[in-house]
């Protein structure tokens, strides 16, 4: 099957040459004549895809090859970009770079030769003169099967300093495609702590950025000759990749049982989108569900009806402290853990499930403790499956990826979610709950939503409904303080299981915490460190 999709990938010799304000300004102002664009991330930052959506008006969207395979590149660009009149796909770092030096399968350029795309560099000429020249030469004979099909100038001096520039390119036949000034590209996009808080919530300030980059981009740059180069791509060879459960494939439930009601499944996101990528919601509603969007710092309870929650991996480790405010939401989430319903938490949404996070009350959910450091976690795990949970079956092996600063103890629970080489196990699985701070993504592992629909569908005191490994439930302490009084430490990890009540502002955690598998009832005091055995991940450089 062959697919038109006119396209580039927007790449830098390096970080910081300007290529994700040049990728947001350049689908903006394109946006802007009434062209249906749309934008993709290499990688895994859903940050920067956020605000690509942002200036296409749909979902942008992380093409990682590590995540889901170089072999879904081109099905996911399909998908993400059918009925568009152009796809954008920025780069990430520098075109022959990667995270994890794999340069022949996961930089930009193999992102680009994988979906036989032209490639536009973004050249800091600020202190560059007719050696931009041999640098374009370095880049395009280094891989000679990639398309460079020109440069972007930024932070140009002056005219005369653009002339000189743009002689020096044509004496090797690379076009130039557009020149700004150093001031046309100013800082304007919110700062990098808040994540996709500020796209998600609709507010106005990272619009009027975009929108601020998009006029920049439309004033400087040759927007039809990118365009013409763009449609200048071949056809794509594969077929668009769809959340539609294949018929009869092995090993992928069919999601929602024949006759039983779309089950409410609520996704954590707000006006602008969810916290996790976009084919997760994709999955779900292919799966069976009616996916209703949980914004956790407005909404004081789950949408009417939930019967599983989805978290996904952007929500901001920063955003504790208002996550923390909406003590009735923490209850009514805990409640819906109570009950054995599906609860799936990636990334930061670990944090949110948990006793605390640096002296803030979170859901009481998990008996666990957090703490944000300055160090960064960072980087991609083999992880293979410990417990059998709403998601995954025991051994099952999945690549994710990790970002974060913040760190649990104990780092797992009786029933850990993931190991990995070199790593303790990590992540809780309880009940319907699979928490973890990893982040794998679903379009690779289409399954997930499959068995989290099942499972919504399913009513949780039902033998069918039963884990296969289950663990004795944690006993229901009135809701109070997290140490009401002096005692005795529960011996394993486990989850707190406050009962829902009135809530306050000045509320403090939801309830204290009685593990799975504890004999104990009565309250025990928070923890101030790892369980023996068990240590915080080592924050790496």
């Amino acid at each position: 099957m062959m697919t038109v999709v006119p396209r580039l990938v927007l790449s830098a010799p390096s970080s910081g040459h300007g290529k994700n304000a040049l990728a947001i300004g350049l689908l903006a102002a394109l946006a802007d004549r009434g062209l249906e664009v749309a934008g993709f991330k290499v990688g895994p930052d859903q940050v920067d895809a956020a605000y690509l959506g942002l200036a296409t008006g749909r979902a942008g969207r992380n093409l990682d090859p590590r995540l889901v395979g170089t072999e879904r590149l081109a099905p996911l660009l399909a998908h993400g970009a059918a009925g568009t009149g152009l796809a954008v796909v920025q780069g990430s770092m520098g075109l022959y770079d990667s995270l994890t030096g794999r340069c022949e399968t996961e930089s930009t350029a193999a992102v680009a030769t994988a979906l036989r795309s032209p490639v536009v560099l973004v050249i800091d000429v600020a202190a560059m003169g007719q050696s931009v020249a041999a640098l374009v030469h370095g880049f395009r004979a280094y891989d000679e099967q990639l398309w460079i099909g020109g440069v972007i100038l930024n932070r140009v001096a002056s005219a005369r300093h653009e002339a000189l520039l743009r002689e020096a390119l044509d004496d090797i036949g690379v076009p130039v495609y557009g020149a700004l000034r150093r001031q046309d590209l100013p800082p304007v996009l919110p700062a990098r702590r808040h994540g996709v808080m500020p796209v998600l919530a609709g507010g106005g300030e990272a619009s009027r950025a975009v929108r601020r980059l998009g006029e920049a981009v439309a004033a400087t740059v040759d927007l039809e000759r990118l365009l013409g180069m763009a449609r200048s791509a071949p056809p794509l060879t594969a077929q668009p990749w769809s959340p539609e459960p294949p018929a009869g494939a092995d090993g992928v439930p069919a999601g929602r049982p024949s006759g039983a009601e779309r089950p409410i499944v609520a996704v954590a996101g707000g006006p602008g989108g969810s916290f996790g990528h976009a084919e997760v919601t994709e999955l779900l509603r292919a799966a069976g569900a009616e996916v209703v969007t949980l914004d956790p710092f407005v909404d004081e309870g789950l949408p009417a009806g939930t019967r599983a929650l989805v978290i996904g991996g952007a929500l901001p480790e920063s955003y504790a402290e208002q996550l923390s405010a909406n003590r009735r939401l923490c209850i009514a989430v805990a409640e819906l853990a109570r009950t054995g319903r599906p609860v799936v938490a990636e990334g930061a949404g670990l944090l949110w499930l948990a006793r605390e996070v640096d002296g803030l009350p979170m859901c009481g959910v998990l008996d666990a403790i957090g703490s944000i450091r300055d160090g960064m976690v960072v980087g991609y795990r083999e992880a293979t499956a410990q417990s059998d949970s709403v998601i995954v079956s025991r051994g099952e092996v999945v690549v994710g990826h990790k970002e974060h600063r913040a760190v649990l103890a104990p780092r797992s629970g009786q029933r850990s979610a993931w190991s990995w080489p070199g790593g303790t196990p990590e992540g809780f699985v309880w009940r319907g709950v699979h928490a973890s701070q990893l982040v794998p993504h679903w379009a690779a592992y289409p399954q997930f939503a499959a068995r989290l629909v099942a499972a919504a569908a399913t009513d949780p005191t039902s033998p069918q409904a039963s884990p296969a490994n289950p663990q004795p439930g944690p006993a229901s302490p009135p809701a109070g303080p997290a140490n009401p009084q002096p005692g005795p430490a529960n011996p394993q990890p486990g989850l707190v299981n406050p009962q829902p009540g009135p809530a306050s502002p000045a509320a403090g955690p939801v309830g204290p915490p009685a593990g799975p598998g504890s004999s104990q009832s009565g309250p025990v005091s928070p923890r101030s460190g790892p369980t023996a055995g068990q240590s915080p991940e080592p924050v790496s450089p």
